[in-house]
């Protein structure tokens, strides 16, 4: 139900009140009705209807009363909105005015009337209806908000404008529209030109605009275990690179950050780029290629035993990367372990020249968001992070968080990778997960030192840390890191933010395509 919203207007002295409509109110109702209908060969509503509506759902009907009078009133209906689709007319929608569409299980809220006395207007009493509707919306899980809107204005420019030429030029702020202009200030959008949906409304020509305002916290049917959670807790590991003498020494270094990132409930855990080095001293007498050769022999081995501990220690874990030889060509790739068992992979887009010239590395030609029970995520690793096509590409297909797993020696090295993952996480408006590695392999060619500080940031907004770094570790020193991202705060940024970097690109000027169709890394 709305609540009351009891405000003094200090320059007229009125006393305001938001609530829901009553059966008392029809007879100041008829009179605000009369007067707001005046442009319109309709009728106004009879009592029946009012009583009625408020029968079969009171939290819809929404009034505003100015010194015990009903100056302004909102009605609506819940609708499967699939039984109408985009092709209606007022009459189908209302049933006539018989309201039997209601549906409590729809998924819409569908505006059926709306309207301000006029000698009320330029009091912003519309904005304050239009609020207690989305409000609504919310509370009831629906959809969206959907209406037929008046263009009462179109009735001067009928000889020269076409409907569609008429909205575009009140969308540019061209011409001024007084419903089309409101509605498209509060958030709705226009998504279709119906003809004959008012056949009494001669100031429109008989046109009306589909408008729509989504819901951005919608959520399908929400499932009692396994549903989708707004609050997503991350882990890393900055791990110390030290020497080991066995697989089985490695594993147990492994187990370790696993079984403490996941006593903290994490919902992922995230390693560093190459993790697996130390292994590569059995290997020294080698060159440089043929070492990480020999290391790749380990990464099959890795990912089954990680695929346990994931499932064991109910994580998801992002195997950091590995070297991996497939018919005889070397990449480098990480594995996404889901706690359910299942496994993905993604590949190295762009091996550094260092990779290139010590091993002969190869980049993969495949890029994909992960769906994940805790959002939809992807993987960049270290190098990836400077090229922002990619990570643009995985925001296309809805990702959430970014993780990217690093190796870098030097602070200059590192500083790329930092400064990049930030620029990433404003410009997609996500979550930048980075996890390197610190410490010294003295043992090991080409992976001798390092230098690392993981972090989580964020985008750039109101809602987030001000420096839009949500935790960030001691530089080069071994620890874990725990951070909790709220998901909710995307779709908001998304459709709210003070910039909205993804809805506001110019997609009629430049556009970003994924080439390479082959499944397989060439």
């Amino acid at each position: 139900m709305v609540t009351k919203d009891n405000i003094k207007n200090k320059s007229t002295d009125h006393k305001v009140i938001l609530r829901n409509l009553t059966q008392e109110d029809y007879d100041t109702l008829v009179s605000s009705m009369h007067e707001a209908y005046s442009g319109i060969d309709a009728d106004v509503w009879q009592k029946r209807e009012i009583k009625r509506l408020l029968k079969l759902f009171p939290e819809g009907q929404i009034c505003i009363e100015i010194d015990g009078e009903v100056v302004a009133v909102a009605l609506s209906l819940i609708v499967n909105y699939s039984k109408f689709g985009d092709n209606h007319t007022y009459n189908q929608i209302t049933g006539n005015e018989t309201f039997n569409t209601h549906d409590p299980e729809g998924d819409v809220l569908y505006g059926i009337d709306i309207f301000v006395r006029p000698d009320y207007q330029g009091m912003r009493l519309g904005r304050r209806m239009y609020d207690a509707r989305k409000e609504l919306c919310e509370k009831l899980n629906l959809k969206s908000i959907i209406a037929g809107g008046r263009i009462p204005g179109y009735q001067e420019y009928t000889d020269n404008l076409t409907p569609k030429q008429y909205i575009e030029k009140v969308k540019m702020k061209e011409i001024y529209d007084p419903i089309l202009t409101f509605q498209l200030s509060n958030d709705f959008h226009v998504k279709k030109i119906l003809k004959n949906y008012l056949p009494a409304d001669k100031e429109s020509r008989t046109y009306a605009t589909l408008l729509e305002w989504n819901n951005i916290y919608y959520e399908e049917k929400e499932k009692l275990i396994g549903g989708r959670q707004a609050v997503v807790r991350v882990g890393l590991a900055q791990w110390q690179m030290r020497s080991v003498f066995s697989f089985e020494a490695l594993l147990e270094q492994v187990e370790f950050f696993v079984d403490s990132v996941s006593s903290y409930q994490s919902d992922f855990l995230l390693l560093p780029e190459y993790f697996n080095a130390p292994l590569m001293a059995e290997f020294n007498h080698l060159s440089e290629a043929e070492a990480l050769r020999g290391l790749a022999e380990y990464t099959e081995p890795l990912r089954e035993k990680f695929s346990e501990f994931a499932i064991s220690y109910n994580i998801n874990i992002i195997m950091g990367s590995l070297p991996i030889c497939e018919q005889d060509k070397l990449y480098n790739v990480s594995y996404l372990c889901r706690r359910d068992g299942t496994w993905e992979s993604q590949y190295k887009i762009h091996p550094t020249p260092d990779e290139v010239a010590s091993f002969g590395m190869r980049g993969g030609n495949t890029l994909k968001a992960f769906d994940t029970d805790a959002g939809k995520i992807g993987i960049l690793i270290c190098y990836d992070i400077e090229f922002p096509e990619l990570s643009r590409i995985l925001a296309e297909q809805g990702m959430d968080i970014l993780f990217v797993p690093f190796l870098t020696d030097t602070q200059t090295g590192f500083n790329r990778v930092r400064i990049c993952s930030q620029a990433r996480a404003i410009e997609n408006e996500c979550y930048v997960v980075i996890a390197g590695s610190v410490g010294n392999l003295p043992r090991v060619k080409n992976m001798r030192i390092q230098f690392a500080q993981s972090a989580v940031f964020s985008p750039s907004d109101f809602a987030f840390p001000s420096n839009a770094v949500v935790a960030e570790t001691t530089p080069n020193t071994e620890m874990t890191l725990l951070a909790d991202v709220d998901l909710d705060l995307l779709k908001e940024l998304h459709n709210m933010g003070s910039v909205r970097n993804l809805k506001d690109r110019r997609k009629d000027l430049y556009s970003l395509k994924w080439k390479k169709a082959t499944q397989k890394p060439q």
